[in-house]
């Protein structure tokens, strides 16, 4: 979501005669995109500031912040950060020119509204640069309000963009060159809920048919809200990818009656498997909290189990960390830094597992691959995705980047896969 929010930022820029610098050294203008979901993410934001208001003396560009932690703080990161100009929440990040022209003209500038989905989710495209990929904000907020959660104080309520709106970015984008489009949300599956509008699942068809689109994929599924209907377009659209992300968060009723996610262990299972019933290829990845407040060895148990039973192809989990205005902050029965970091480090190595199994389960199959590129890891390998999300690195030409290529695979790893054109 943070890298959709400064590439929107870097276009709107773009568009009034800045030019991207390569590196900070460079730079007239500093912008930090910030997030506060969880206390290391905030904490490393600190301190790079520390380090940019040494550079900052020494060099006087214009340093702005962006982000979570500007909603959540307000002016009351002005008065711990005096030396910065400009300040925006997540809503008011078409108003960055604005802010740094206020700069130059020695002003500082503030903005913290929460304004909805208007001109700052859609930014015209233009030239793709390149990209194949790219992600498409389809609304914003959330009203959820899990009891650890910050989103719905920084991001605000629940706002929708129209249909047609997207429907036009995306036609824009599918004529630039991009071939893939992530669909994002903090919540999609509640995209224009009791609104005229298209439900979710109806957006989804009317974006079926864009010319050049090849493939499509959301992100964020809340498993609450993740209806029969939704579901049903699971291999009953074929632009749309056997693969979801559907943060479960933990295995144990009890704990998820606290962190208020209105579902049960065996709901969460039984969504699942209807997944897998109308998707039998359906890759899952997932979201787990470990050690919330008052979470015992049985309640890690059943979240060890539910991992176990559904198979994640990954797991992005992490240890709870407090965060101001959430209920959660204000529980009792604090598990303690070494019991949690135990319990991450356990359902990590077994996450791990589980996925080197998969991947090398993949070994000598086919799969259909959309090269986005390069490969990070050499400069003779390009590298892409399957339909279900696996990156497969692999020989082949600069010609076929933005085609879709079909690969064997030829080795799995525990976090790629490697792939052959031809028997190599």
């Amino acid at each position: 979501m943070n890298e959709h929010d400064m590439a929107k930022v870097d276009r709107l820029l773009m568009s009034s005669g800045f030019e991207p610098a390569r590196e900070i050294a460079e730079a007239s203008v500093v912008l930090v995109n910030t997030c506060c979901v969880r206390e290391k993410a905030e904490q490393k934001f600190y301190s790079l500031m520390g380090r940019l208001r040494r550079a900052k003396k020494k060099r006087g560009f214009i340093l702005g912040v962006t982000g979570c932690v500007a909603q959540a703080e307000k002016e009351g990161l002005l008065e711990r950060l005096p030396f910065i100009d400009f300040s925006l929440g997540p809503s008011a990040i078409h108003r960055v020119t604005e802010a740094v022209l206020a700069a130059l003209d020695k002003r500082v500038f503030l903005d913290f509204s929460d304004n909805g989905c208007h001109s700052s989710l859609y930014v015209r495209p233009g030239a793709s640069g390149g990209k194949v990929r790219t992600f498409v904000t389809v609304m914003k907020g959330c009203n959820n309000f899990c009891s650890y959660c910050i989103v719905p104080y920084v991001r605000g309520r629940e706002v929708s963009r129209s249909s047609g709106d997207i429907r036009q970015e995306v036609e824009e984008l599918a004529a630039s060159g991009v071939r893939e489009v992530i669909l994002l949300g903090q919540n999609v599956n509640s995209y224009n809920k009791g609104a005229d509008d298209l439900s979710f699942p109806g957006l989804l068809k009317s974006l079926n048919d864009i010319e050049g689109v090849e493939r499509i994929r959301f992100v964020t599924s809340h498993p609450r809200d993740l209806s029969g209907e939704l579901i049903d377009c699971f291999g009953a659209l074929s632009k749309v990818c056997e693969q979801i992300h559907l943060p479960f968060q933990s295995g144990s009723d009890r704990i998820l009656g606290l962190m208020n996610r209105g579902y049960t262990k065996d709901e969460y299972l039984k969504k699942v498997e209807a997944l897998k019933r109308r998707c039998p290829d359906i890759a899952l990845t997932t979201d787990c909290i470990v050690g919330f407040p008052g979470e015992r060895d049985e309640d890690f148990r059943d979240t060890m189990d539910l991992v176990e039973r559904v198979a994640f192809d990954g797991v992005f989990s992490f240890c709870y960390s407090a965060r101001k205005y959430t209920r959660a902050s204000t529980l009792p029965d604090r598990v303690a830094r070494e019991t949690a970091r135990a319990r991450l480090l356990e359902l990590q190595a077994a996450q791990k597992a589980t996925t080197l199994r998969t991947f090398r389960g993949m070994e000598g199959s086919h799969a259909e691959v959309l090269v986005e590129g390069a490969s990070k890891n050499s400069s003779e390998d390009l590298t892409g995705r399957t339909r279900t999300n696996r990156i497969v690195n692999f020989k082949g030409t600069p010609d076929m980047i933005g085609k879709l290529v079909e690969v064997e695979i030829v080795k799995g790893y525990a976090n790629s896969l490697r792939g052959s054109i031809e028997k190599e």
